[in-house]
């Protein structure tokens, strides 16, 4: 019988932003200390941390000393010290994901040629020393516009990511150092999917979600569940997926990005090892938590029911543009009186143009009255300084 809710037992997370706030509360209904390393303890996780150690997650000495008495080990991102994990694992840790996946993931440039390597369909793509390489090759002729360009590492909501349509385009946007081309895919639409491992090998997906976003941020604006795809469409994407996690062998949680095409294919846009934005309805609108599931996942407990509760549609709160400051919510009232709306407010002390500041899920007994009264919720709530 395993013995996990012990009062020794030390489950960290490297990472103390909003997914980790949310772990945090996840396990609170377990009683289940969590344990977090990042640069402030007013970082959204100080809130429900056990403990909260300040450090830099991307320094060596500082992930180890964290890591030393800890059980297992997580993270809310990706961009982690993956050698201090590397040490940890090696002393007993046990550390969910796996260095080698991270490594792998965050770098875009190894995370699509492990596609390739695999036998996983994503678009077609190239890599680029850096950015000078790229003009090269479209002068030469080799590349055509338009097409998308990606940093390989540190690239994440909206960032990183360059659409080169023209010359111009090639002259003023294009992103410095070392990244990879990838052909301008036509989409249909804009998928994801949450699904679980652990590490009895037990995998389980939550519904395929459909992804709306805002042209400008870049950002997830409408998460829709389910998606609005017929049934061969949602079978197939769930099992790639599955064989995305299974590939990887990764225990916890994996985000998969996916792109629709108007002929029918699913290609493997992007993956994220970690609880995601495309899963934060799950809170409230399935059985279990994308949360919840990362802690069975990396705890190696059976995994939870994925079944939706009804549809729902989430809308990511933005900091209001031309503002930055303290946080101050307006409409709060308004929202509150919307059947169906859950408000999750991250706590964070400054907004900004376009940054996360929470989410919003509308649950209610159809998508379209769903995306009706999320629409309000996005007229309503102002999040300025």
């Amino acid at each position: 019988m395993k013995e996990i809710l012990s009062s020794d037992f030390k489950v960290g997370i490297l990472g103390g932003g909003q997914l980790g706030k949310m772990l945090g509360l996840a396990a609170a209904n377990w009683h289940l200390p969590l344990y977090f390393l990042d640069d402030s303890r007013n970082f959204p996780a100080g809130g429900v941390a056990e403990e909260f150690v300040e450090g830099n997650f991307n320094n060596y000495e500082d992930v180890l000393a964290f890591g030393a008495d800890k059980d297992v080990l997580s993270i809310e991102i990706e961009h982690v010290n993956t050698r201090a994990l590397e040490t940890l694992q090696a002393k007993g840790v046990t550390v969910h994901p796996h260095p080698e996946a991270l490594d792998l993931i965050k770098d875009k440039g190894l995370q699509k040629l492990f596609y390739q390597e695999h036998g996983l369909p994503s678009a077609p793509f190239e890599l680029f020393e850096d950015e000078n390489a790229v003009r090269h090759a479209v002068q030469t002729g080799k590349w055509q516009y338009p097409f998308v360009q990606k940093s390989r590492t540190a690239g994440y909501d909206g960032k990183g990511v360059a659409i080169i349509r023209n010359e111009s385009d090639l002259q003023h946007k294009l992103l410095p150092g070392s990244c990879l081309l990838e052909a301008r895919v036509d989409i249909q639409k804009e998928l994801a999917v949450i699904v679980a491992r652990n590490a009895d090998g037990e995998i389980a997906a939550f519904p395929v979600v459909e992804m709306d976003f805002n042209p400008e941020a870049n950002l997830v604006e409408f998460l829709i569940c389910p998606a609005r795809i017929d049934a061969a469409i949602e079978k197939a994407a769930i099992e790639l997926s599955k064989r995305c996690i299974e590939t990887f062998g990764i225990c916890g949680l994996l985000a998969v990005e996916l792109f629709l095409t108007p002929d029918q294919q699913i290609l493997i846009n992007e993956v994220a090892p970690r609880p995601h934005n495309s899963g934060h309805h799950t809170i409230d609108s399935c059985y279990t938590s994308q949360f919840e599931q990362h802690l069975r996942g990396i705890l190696n407990l059976p995994l939870g029911s994925t079944a939706m509760k009804c549809p729902s549609v989430m809308v990511n709160l933005l900091g209001a543009e031309g503002f930055s400051g303290p946080t101050r919510y307006f409409g709060l009232e308004d929202c509150l009186a919307l059947p169906g709306v859950k408000l999750h407010f991250y706590g964070k002390s400054t907004t900004k143009p376009f940054r996360k500041m929470g989410h919003a899920t509308v649950l209610a007994e159809n998508i379209d009255e769903a995306v009706r009264i999320a629409k309000l919720v996005q007229q309503k709530l102002s999040i300025q300084a």
